[in-house]
């Protein structure tokens, strides 16, 4: 799998997160507390809801319809009704720049 660029890191702000679209589907892009990026599906499990919406604490995320929370750096369901993972990605910073490692 090829590495692709999604924003920059400047584009995220510290314990935030952005939607990133590609290839048909969507992803969620955090920045930590830490300044680490990280990189998940962009959907709740449980109603498919944008969770670039949600609310990001430390490295958590709440999804913004019904509070669902997942652990975005490992995608783990952490509270319900979230109750499948999601699906969590290689991520990395190069030369500024946040580059994900997705399915093709």
């Amino acid at each position: 799998m090829a590495w692709i660029s999604a924003c920059r890191v400047e584009d995220i702000e510290q314990e935030g997160v952005v939607r990133f679209d590609h290839a048909g589907k969507t992803y969620a892009v955090y920045r930590s507390p830490h300044d680490e990026v990280f990189c998940t599906d962009g959907l709740c499990t449980h109603e498919a809801i944008h969770l670039a919406e949600g609310l990001v604490m430390d490295y958590e995320i709440e999804c913004p319809k019904h509070a669902g929370v997942f652990d975005y750096r490992t995608g783990d369901a952490i509270r319900l009704p979230a109750c499948r993972k999601l699906n969590s990605y290689p991520a990395r910073v190069e030369d500024g720049a946040v580059l994900l490692q997705l399915p093709a």
